[in-house]
């Protein structure tokens, strides 16, 4: 699972001094038990005073270090601190025996989870036992997330299944809150057994696609309720569906609309912000008889409103004669409408240099993709224009765009505007331009020798070791 980054060996060495196990780890987080497997492990090796002995565990009473010495202190009990040390003990007959005390110590079962993956057989059998008798009164909410991890270890499934197997036989009220789980990892495992076990109704499932941020959940829970809508429920499947801010999501709901018998109602969608949505909604009306592109050009020629992804949508199954309606719409007051006028032309392989103004318009988005669009042809552009343009007067979305066609373009343009941004004040712009003068080549227009490539290169020595900076002259026919 990695190496430790310290923090489980300082909480090893806080747990030997005797402080209590709440207070040292966060019993919430899986790597923090991780951590302090690996901690305690490495403390063997250096501190191995701290560590409780086998037999302090089968007795059940601790002894603590004072001045070089183990002195027992007779009448106390093993607590879980010192008992969760000894569950991660370098030396296998420790961890047996400390496995063997956690049948009624709830807190320490994250370790036995841990050691159901050990590397002794002894101790991963036991440890196995204890899991399987623990596990049925145990909160898996507090649980799951550490299973999962440790199941991704070498022998760690045994847990993973056992998990399993408890939820699917388990009330529906214990899987609950794993469905809803901080993890992403518990949220997915949960949602796998409540679909095969069929826990949720198409409705619940619509609903948790909708607002879940992990996209395998969103894809699972989507793609299930739509295949086990009923006719009388699609509308309690479909409304949260397409009422999603995820595009895949609002795609799944509006290619659920044909199965609906409810086609018509995709025709909105056709101006969709996202593109995957706006293809899926296409393909529907399409399936219905429509052609969408008598109402693209409808919304690009409108005297009023316009939808924003009207432009793009024009742009992705238009024509290039269709090129004519979207260039007015690139000084539209609307951004978004800008924004899709450019990505429409690009579409449409329509892009010209006119478009260069755009890299000035006060919306970052609109600058990007104007950026984007004129790219490919980025060697026909004004350099001293695009340079003009890293001014630090100028806004920072314009400094960014001007600067990425002005990369693009490689030889000494590229080179000569990386440098001259290398001690800029805005840190993206600057390493940015140092990025791009370490994957500098001088390429086969740039004359070998050329002096102002040599100049280039010498203001930008501490970039490079000595040899890599004697290959780079060397290419370009730079003596040092």
């Amino acid at each position: 699972m990695g190496g430790d980054d310290g923090t489980g060996v300082a909480a090893a060495v806080r747990l030997g001094e005797g402080v209590a196990l709440g207070e040292v780890l966060d019993v919430r987080d899986p790597d923090s038990w991780l951590s302090l497997d690996l901690g305690v492990r490495d403390l063997g090796w250096s501190q191995r005073e701290l560590l409780p002995t086998r037999a302090e565990v089968i007795d059940g009473q601790a002894s603590w270090p004072l001045k070089g010495f183990a002195v027992r202190r007779q009448g106390r009990e093993l607590d879980d601190a010192r008992l969760a040390m000894a569950l991660c003990h370098p030396d296998g007959r420790v961890r047996e025996a400390a496995v063997g005390k956690t049948a009624e110590r709830p807190a320490l079962l994250p370790l036995v989870v841990v050691r159901c993956a050990d590397w002794a057989a002894p101790v991963r059998e036991r440890a196995r036992e204890v899991l399987r008798a623990g596990l049925d009164g145990a909160d898996a909410t507090g649980i799951a997330a550490l299973v999962l991890k440790a199941g991704r270890r070498d022998r760690g499934e045994f847990a993973v299944g056992l998990l399993r197997e408890l939820l699917c036989r388990a009330p529906h009220e214990r899987l609950v809150p794993l469905l809803t789980d901080r993890d992403r990892d518990v949220r997915r495992f949960a949602h796998r057994i409540a679909v095969a076990e069929r826990r949720l109704s198409p409705a619940e499932l619509a609903r948790t696609a909708a607002c879940d941020n992990d996209t395998v959940v969103q894809k699972l829970c989507a793609d299930v309720a739509l295949a086990g809508a009923s006719e009388a429920d699609y509308d309690e499947v479909l409304v949260p569906l397409l009422g999603s801010r995820n595009p895949w999501v609002r795609s799944a709901g509006v290619t659920g609309l044909r199965r609906a018998g409810q086609a018509g109602r995709a025709e909105k969608f056709l101006a969709d912000r996202s593109s995957l949505v706006r293809a899926c909604a296409r393909y529907v009306v399409r399936q219905d008889g429509v052609d969408p592109l008598p109402r693209y050009r409808d919304w690009c020629t409108r005297a009023g409103e316009v939808p924003p992804g009207a432009p793009a949508g024009l742009g992705e199954c238009g024509v290039r004669a269709d090129a004519e309606l979207l260039w007015p719409l690139v000084t539209h007051p609307v951004s978004a409408v800008r924004v899709g006028a450019v990505a429409g032309l690009r579409a449409l392989d329509a892009v010209e240099a006119r478009l260069r103004v755009l890299l000035d318009d006060p919306a970052p988005a609109v600058a990007r993709e104007a950026a984007t669009a004129l790219a490919p042809s980025a060697d026909r552009l004004d350099t001293d224009w695009l340079l003009d343009r890293l001014a630090p007067d100028r806004p920072r979305h314009t400094r960014l765009a001007a600067f990425r066609l002005l990369d693009v373009q490689g030889g000494v343009i590229q080179l000569r505007s990386a440098v001259a941004l290398l001690n800029d004040s805005d840190d993206k712009l600057r390493r940015w331009a140092e990025q791009s003068v370490q994957r500098w080549q001088p390429s086969t227009d740039v004359p070998r020798g050329d002096a102002e490539v040599a100049e280039l290169l010498g203001r930008c020595e501490h970039l490079f070791s000595t040899y890599v900076m004697s290959r780079r002259e060397w290419a370009a026919g730079v003596r040092s």
